[in-house]
């Protein structure tokens, strides 16, 4: 099963680079150096802190919003499903070839969650900026505080006496119907991997098969929501490639270099960060509101 998982995860990643690579020259863009250098540094930092655990969804945004990165944040959702796929790819390769979980179980939460990406950006390209902008801060909010609860040690309790490393019967049909709903929010921009945690040690699931579930769900449905996201024109394609390229970068340096790091700090520094993003987000859409009244 590894050698299809690795097979499918490297196909996906050159279709979706070719597809995005058509993209760009369609709407004839032609990246800089400063925006594939600039590019190369976000990636890099935010693909290196989701390879540790932390997300990608929560620091990217935050970068974007403090540097007026986007010019329309209807784009948001989409370029974060787009620049982030190829990297979690990479990601994936080095939890499922080192974890064991069932192959059943894996397959099934993983499928859940693509098909519930792929409805769930559907609905997404059909919002307007203002309604992106509030569901994004909502999702900031969730997000920060799944966070807190992990750094607090609520979420480890969880998964604290669990062994299993599959499912059967009515704890799998739960996991499938949670991983859709979860594939729905992340085409929103809500972060999966702390929900999804969440979600398997309630189920009885060992902690660390949390990863490889997490990890490959995130996979396998970015790819399968960015292509509606690129057929609808909701993809900023300005440093992209960069991200994409810095983020794999990211992900190696965090797999292969960083034995041990205490992120502690840091992770709650980027709870307040998500929290303050949030409010920004929120501002932003009810000054919306005003203007259009």
């Amino acid at each position: 099963m590894v050698i299809a998982i690795v097979s499918f995860l490297t196909l996906s990643s050159v279709g979706l680079f070719g597809l995005l690579w058509r993209g760009a020259r369609q709407h004839h863009h032609q990246t800089t150096g400063r925006e594939f250098g600039v590019g190369v540094a976000i990636g890099a930092v935010t693909d290196f802190l989701d390879t540790l655990g932390i997300g990608s969804f929560v620091t990217t945004t935050a970068i974007f919003q403090a540097s007026h990165y986007l010019k329309d944040e209807r784009q948001l959702p989409g370029t974060l499903n787009t620049v982030h796929a190829i990297p979690t790819a990479v990601e994936a390769l080095f939890f499922v070839t080192t974890v064991n979980v069932e192959p059943w179980t894996l397959i099934s939460l993983v499928v859940a969650a693509a098909v519930g990406a792929v409805i769930g950006s559907e609905v997404m390209v059909k919002l307007n900026q203002r309604r992106i902008q509030l569901i994004m801060a909502v999702a900031l909010i969730v997000t920060a505080l799944m966070m807190a609860a992990k750094l607090l040690g609520w979420i480890s309790l969880l998964g604290i006496a669990n062994h299993a490393t599959g499912l059967r019967g009515w704890p799998l049909a739960i996991g499938i119907g949670g991983n859709f709903i979860l594939g729905l929010l992340m085409a929103a921009g809500v972060g999966l991997y702390a929900p999804c945690m969440v979600m398997v040690y309630f189920l009885g699931l060992t902690p660390i098969a949390a990863f490889p579930i997490m990890m490959l769900s995130c996979a396998l449905l970015m790819p399968s929501s960015a292509v509606n996201f690129i057929r609808r024109d909701r993809v900023d394609y300005r440093g992209l490639f960069g991200i994409i390229v810095g983020g794999m970068l990211g992900v190696v340096v965090a797999a292969t270099v960083v034995k041990s790091l205490s992120l502690t700090a840091l992770s709650w520094l980027i709870v307040i960060v998500s929290l303050w993003t949030a409010r920004s987000l929120w501002r932003a859409a009810v000054r919306q509101k005003h203007q259009m009244v």
